[in-house]
């Protein structure tokens, strides 16, 4: 079994409400060195095959019919090594 990260990040062109409103928040909590936040989604899938190419494949075919609506986010695929340490990434 291997474990395939999926983050899911609005494109940088599509405004992003929540993440404007925890920028407007973090001052007023003491976190002034915030310039920029960007909220996004992270998918953690356990998968049985164990071919790095046909996880990161398998993992990518996912996100652009599932987890990610491409026309308006970026996905970005990670799959971890054995002892979950960030292997490749697409």
């Amino acid at each position: 079994m291997a474990r395939v990260l999926v983050d899911v990040m609005l494109k940088p062109e599509i405004l992003d409400p929540q993440g404007q409103a925890v920028q407007r928040a973090l001052p007023r909590m003491g976190f002034d060195s915030v310039t920029n936040v960007r909220q996004g989604k992270r998918f953690v899938l356990d998968l049985a095959d164990a071919d790095p190419a046909t996880l990161r494949a398998t993992a990518e075919q996912m996100a652009e019919k599932l987890l990610a609506n491409t026309v308006i986010e970026d996905f970005h695929v990670t799959v971890l090594d054995e002892a979950g340490e960030t292997g490749e990434s697409v």
